[in-house]
């Protein structure tokens, strides 16, 4: 799925897509940063989304929220099933 950018992940691999901006979410985002597993795709641009992945990397996005789930929905389509072992563990 593209991120932006020419930047793209695996769809395989995203286990949710987050909205920027409550407390919660930046104190993930430092503890992610603070793991090595932020990576920023913005490209200087305003974060917009962010998007987990099943190894605990977090990437910025200056794609919205609603775009990356509608270009996730039409590149997995309905038969995705996620693979519960597989989910990231706390960072």
């Amino acid at each position: 799925m593209n991120l932006g950018h020419a930047n793209v992940v695996l769809v395989q691999r995203i286990v949710a897509i987050l909205v920027p901006g409550s407390s919660p979410i930046r104190r993930f985002k430092e503890e992610a940063k603070k793991a090595g597993k932020l990576v920023d795709v913005t490209h200087g641009r305003k974060c917009r989304s962010l998007v987990l992945t099943d190894s605990g990397h977090l990437f910025l996005s200056s794609v919205q929220v609603d775009t990356l789930s509608q270009r996730l929905g039409a590149t997995a389509g309905e038969g995705m099933e996620w693979d519960k072992e597989k989910m990231p563990s706390v960072l």
